[in-house]
């Protein structure tokens, strides 16, 4: 076996609740506009088209707490929480009714994003890479088993901005539930263990300024606290 020419960067990887143990990340998944309030508040139709998808790097996924560096690049990085899910489990054309047994575990996070970059990407019909896949864009709660936590369908999902609420919602609004996302993800790649899928984002986006104390999080899950520094 041949030596790496370079030392070989250390795995990304989340904590596990109420443990010295870490989940080991492999890729990143987003949902895009997977609550009709939502899409409708970005301007499109909310009905049950074919969901979309867009990654993060592994290693955009960061603890939700400390400070979280606001962006080069941007005027304008907005907030979004989520229902993140862990895969546990190896799967490819996963069924509906089977999807579940992959998840090893869920987290809050906050897909934050540089919304004037995002915009003129679409302006110009242009990948979101750039406003979606900057360094600490994902912060996230540590996990949390399915054994500990069954499997959240139901439950409000909020953020506050300096103790201002500015999002709120609830899992059941999803157009596409977790089992249905696994699915359909699970017919163009192979999911693997280590995967994350962040679940989409109710309404109520907004920016956020350096200074702002960003709260969220997932009624009978997880909540964390930022400082944007």
């Amino acid at each position: 076996m041949s030596d790496f020419v370079i030392a070989p960067v250390a795995t990304p990887s989340l904590a596990v609740e109420g443990t010295s143990s870490r989940f080991p990340i492999r890729r990143v998944f987003c949902v895009g506009r997977n609550y009709s309030d939502h899409a409708r508040e970005m301007g499109h139709d909310p009905e049950r088209e074919p969901p979309f998808f867009f990654m993060k790097p592994a290693d955009a996924v960061v603890a939700a707490e400390g400070n979280i560096t606001y962006p080069t690049l941007t005027e304008d990085l907005h907030h979004e929480i989520e229902l993140v899910v862990a895969i546990g489990k190896d799967g490819v054309d996963i069924q509906p009714e089977d999807a579940l047994s992959h998840v090893w575990g869920y987290a809050v996070g906050a897909d934050l994003t540089r919304r004037d970059i995002q915009a003129q990407a679409k302006k110009m019909g242009r990948p979101w890479d750039w406003a979606k896949g900057f360094d600490e864009s994902g912060p996230s709660t540590p996990l949390v088993p399915v054994s500990k936590v069954g499997h959240p369908a139901e439950g409000a999902i909020w953020l506050k901005v300096n103790g201002v609420e500015r999002q709120r919602g609830d899992l059941a609004d999803q157009i596409w539930p977790v089992k249905d996302v696994i699915a359909y993800i699970s017919q163009s790649v192979k999911l693997k263990a280590g995967d994350l899928i962040f679940t989409g984002t109710p309404a109520g986006v907004g920016a956020l300024q350096v200074g702002d104390v960003v709260t969220g999080g997932i009624d009978g899950l997880s909540e964390f606290t930022f400082t944007v520094a």
